[in-house]
């Protein structure tokens, strides 16, 4: 019996699988990362270790969006992937903008309340290139949902990430419009023409042709392109 080929799934800060629903990738099993409640005071490092439970494949692809990407990053420590993928995300402290990093240091992430953290508007629509109603449903539906303690102890981890190991055998897919984590800031492999946070929805079809690409049997980085 052929061997299944198996891809796990880690979301953003919205801890949410809807993001990836329009991801189409023959060949390959889906699974969500589920995520779990952090301990008091654990670093991203040590809660990328506790998820490990959930990866069954002893070569596993790992595709992380976003904050995805870096738990992703820290479990590829941990575990010999195939390949690790990231969309709309960062490889290590460097590729964090330098104003989320002073923050951090600063601690003036500390402040965000609650309600400023999982509020949606017109701006974080912008930010998020939620460009339609459904997109835009999606997104309030996402950070309403999410527990505001996860949320605030992501964004804790994000601005004071301190990873500077690479990691191999990952391909990094950004997009030119991401106003998050802008595309000034990383050094990716495929850049995605007016892709933005949300280009798993709504530049899908780009991102299903790009992933299929990457996940043929020999693939490599500097041969993967997508159409200007």
């Amino acid at each position: 019996m052929p061997e299944v080929k198996k891809i796990y799934l880690f979301s953003g800060l919205g801890a949410d699988e809807r993001i990836f629903h329009k991801l189409h990738l023959p060949g390959f099993t889906l699974t969500h990362i589920k995520y779990i409640m952090p301990e008091p005071r654990e670093r991203l490092d040590q809660y990328a270790a506790r998820l490990l439970t959930q990866i069954t494949s002893p070569e596993p692809v790992l595709i992380g969006l976003s904050f995805g990407g870096m738990v992703a990053v820290e479990m590829a420590k941990h575990i010999t992937p195939r390949k690790v993928i990231l969309i709309a995300s960062a490889k290590t402290k460097n590729e964090i903008p330098y104003y989320y990093r002073l923050a951090g240091k600063i601690r003036l992430h500390k402040i965000l309340t609650s309600g400023i953290l999982r509020g949606t508007n017109p701006f974080t629509n912008w930010l998020f290139d939620a460009r339609c109603a459904e997109e835009k449903k999606l997104l309030r539906d996402i950070i309403a949902g999410t527990d505001p303690a996860f949320l605030k102890w992501a964004v804790d981890q994000v601005v004071c990430w301190e990873n500077c190991t690479p990691t191999p055998d990952l391909v990094h897919i950004h997009g030119t419009r991401d106003k998050i984590l802008p595309a000034r800031f990383v050094r990716c492999d495929i850049s995605v023409k007016n892709g933005g946070h949300f280009m798993t929805l709504n530049e899908a079809n780009e991102m299903n042709r790009i992933l299929t690409d990457i996940l043929r049997e020999e693939p490599t980085a500097s041969s993967l392109t997508a159409p200007q």
